[in-house]
């Protein structure tokens, strides 16, 4: 069975061991098991359920949230409905974000439109007509 110690996890995960330090520290990995001398060893099954972990705080979810989806976890088939309705919100909640970025994204495409126009005619001035404002 592969194992990984905290600093191949954390590589693993483009983190630091200190933050995985800092999720243990808060609960989120109750199932990382230790070294007779007091090490982290990560298991695959470990690795997953950190991949869920950072996919929860990437997609904004507080760590106290994520640690109650950690003890759901535990506490087995009873919390089914409450981790499935957890995942629709962060969904619902993701699908927002990329809304916003869209939009975000409209408006530098519009902006780089705009400069390299100007950058090709070698002036502003070319959509002072067209009532443009450069900032």
């Amino acid at each position: 069975m592969k194992t990984y110690s905290i600093t191949e996890a954390a590589e693993h995960f483009n983190m630091t061991p200190h933050t995985l330090r800092y999720y243990d520290k808060e609960g989120l990995m109750p199932f990382i098991e230790r070294t007779s001398s007091g090490r982290r060893v990560f298991k695959e099954a470990d690795m997953e359920a950190l991949k869920i972990i950072e996919c929860l705080k990437s997609s904004g979810m507080p760590i106290k949230e994520i640690k109650h989806f950690i003890e759901w976890c535990s506490e087995g088939d009873s919390t089914l409905q409450q981790r499935y309705d957890m995942f629709l919100e962060r969904k619902a909640s993701v699908e927002a974000q990329m809304e916003e970025l869209k939009k975000t994204m409209e408006v530098i495409d519009h902006k780089c439109s705009y400069y390299k126009t100007a950058l090709d005619s070698g002036t502003e001035d070319i959509h002072k007509s067209k009532k443009v404002t450069s900032f």
